[in-house]
């Protein structure tokens, strides 16, 4: 069950519903962006990030899976590496480029897409392997979402 509490998720690099810095695209350094949130609710044992593009014609566009964030953790800083596990135990999924980590904006030329970072703050670690895809995220999720939220950034190319 999803309690509707919300954990403010905000970026130094964009603020909501604005343009990401192209440092974070696959037309720049392609690295991920910073990010920071509040408080979650009591009992949070990890968080989990995916970031993805719904305006990807006939398939919502996976550029990051990220779970098993330790709890006392407020933010992911910039440029994660590219790991499947990280010494803290935070462990990447594979996104819809079949990568490890983060890869960022590249739409075609034309309309700018948006680009949801979703954050979850859930009541267990999830016993997944690194590598993960979203789907599996998300199922391994489900029944154990204490909050969640969302950033939304757009970019485009001319």
């Amino acid at each position: 069950m999803v309690i509707q509490t919300e954990v403010e998720l905000t970026s130094p690099a964009f603020q909501e519903g604005e343009i990401i810095p192209r440092r974070y695209t696959g037309d720049g350094e392609n690295i991920s962006p910073p990010l920071k949130w509040l408080e979650p609710p009591e009992g949070t044992e990890c968080f989990a990030v995916i970031c993805d593009d719904p305006d990807v014609p006939r398939k919502v566009w996976t550029h990051w899976v990220v779970f098993n964030i330790p709890a006392p953790a407020r933010e992911l800083e910039e440029a994660i590496p590219r790991v499947d596990i990280r010494p803290n135990g935070l462990m990447q999924g594979r996104n819809d480029f079949n990568e490890i980590g983060y890869d960022g904006p590249s739409p075609p030329p034309g309309r700018a897409h948006h680009y949801y970072f979703h954050l979850y703050a859930l009541d267990m670690l999830l016993n997944l392997r690194a590598g993960a895809s979203k789907q599996e995220l998300l199922t391994a999720m489900d029944g154990h979402i204490l909050a969640q939220s969302q950033l939304v950034g757009i970019y485009g190319r001319p």
